[in-house]
């Protein structure tokens, strides 16, 4: 990493391997030494020595956000050092502690920078990647620190032409959006702004609510699926991978890899999702039918049967919160990559794994499973959610079949 130095005052970013966390990882800081004497300020991040020493030059997705995360953190404290010494009163530790302190409450860049470091240390990674995004492209809008009261309607308004500008599509947007909302809500309930400087709502900025992607398919599409004949092994796993997820109450892939046997209860699987565990007071466990199919599916592709292991063998004890990361987002992008071999092959068009949780929403709707039971089944906290979830669905089935009437 970057090492900086001016009269007399060095910056550098350094592995702390005094005292191992309980993660088994060691925490990343910013050292600061200026007249023999050291501060330290942390900077979020835990890794591995492993994981330290390939940082720097590392092609991984995951350490690069991270090494991207570290850099600004750095230029952050290195403008406030420039700042002191070009200051009247000259460089002390103590004003940079006072200035670090300061700017962290109003801050826009430290507030996402502690959000991002928070959602990491509770494992949310992808949640943590979407508030990393956001604040990168904020940075790239406009190079300075924003204060809270910086970011206007008229502010966002710009904002937005510009990402519109760049090329980013409705729903970049709309992320992007959703989390500078999340984080000056945070503000206005530390009192950083008042309620009449809230920049989002109606009359101010609306936030763009982009047309979700169509997914879902019909009963009759997941058959040809599993009647296409397959041209490898490793398309024939993501086949049925991707089967067993439209199977199994539609789970993404993250809670599929780490379903274990014990998860198996009689002729059930229950688990919990991940993506809500976290954040939901009530836990509210699935339940899925374990059908013939999805046995074959374990016996075929699955771990051999102790109680304790993965149902499936990608994910192992002892990995890192980054690591595990990696290995789903790998399998997951191999699955769809496959399976959008598949769909384009049938004239189905592209297919991912949100198409089999999608598609069993849709199918046991037109079906005439009653919402209260997909709702659950889902694991939505509230029936609405699953109302707007299927809206869009049923909009798609009614626009297909309108289509119908001129083709003659």
């Amino acid at each position: 990493m970057e090492t900086f130095s001016l009269n007399g005052i060095t910056e550098s970013v350094i592995l702390d391997t005094r005292r191992k966390k309980q993660n088994n990882l060691y925490p990343v800081k910013y050292r600061v030494t200026f007249l023999r004497k050291q501060v330290y300020y942390n900077a979020g991040i835990d890794l591995s020595p492993d994981e330290w020493d390939r940082l720097s030059a590392t092609k991984n997705k995951e350490l690069r956000s991270q090494r991207e995360i570290l850099q600004i953190g750095f230029d952050k404290i290195k403008s406030h050092i420039i700042d002191l010494v070009k200051s009247d009163q000259g460089f002390t530790l103590e004003q940079l502690n006072a200035r670090l302190s300061r700017g962290t409450k109003n801050s826009i860049i430290s507030a996402f920078i502690d959000r991002v470091e928070t959602l990491r240390k509770e494992e949310r990674l992808g949640t943590a990647d979407w508030y990393y995004y956001t604040i990168k492209s904020i940075q790239e809008y406009q190079r300075r620190d924003l204060k809270f009261s910086d970011i206007t309607a008229d502010w966002l308004k710009k904002y937005d032409a510009y990402l519109q500008g760049e090329g980013r599509s409705y729903t970049t947007v709309s992320m992007y959006m959703r989390a500078l909302q999340a984080v000056m809500n945070e503000g206005k309930e530390q009192g950083i702004i008042s309620a009449a400087q809230f920049p989002f709502g109606k009359g101010k900025y609306e936030i763009p609510e982009a047309e979700g992607r169509k997914m879902a398919l019909t009963l009759a599409q997941v058959g040809t699926i599993m009647n296409y004949p397959l041209t490898s092994e490793t398309e024939a796993r993501c086949r049925d991978l991707w089967f067993f997820c439209y199977l199994c109450n539609g789970i993404n892939i993250s809670d599929l890899l780490q379903l274990k046997y014990s998860n198996i209860i009689g002729d059930e699987i229950r688990f919990y999702r991940q993506k809500t565990i976290t954040r939901s007071r009530k836990k509210k466990e699935i339940i899925a039918v374990l059908l013939p199919e999805m046995q074959a599916i374990i016996q075929k592709w699955g771990n051999q049967c102790k109680k304790d292991d993965n149902i499936f063998p990608f994910l192992s004890p002892g990995l890192s919160p980054v690591e595990e990361r990696r290995i789903i987002k790998n399998v997951t992008s191999l699955i769809n990559k496959k399976m959008t071999r598949i769909g384009k092959a049938l004239g189905i068009g592209a297919i991912s794994t949100y198409t089999a949780r999608h598609s069993f929403a849709t199918v046991q709707k037109r079906s005439g499973a009653n919402i209260s039971y997909i709702s659950e089944s889902l694991g939505h906290s509230d029936i609405k959610t699953t109302e707007n979830y299927l809206a869009s669905f049923e909009r798609e089935e009614r626009l297909k079949n309108a289509s119908y009437l001129t083709k003659f």
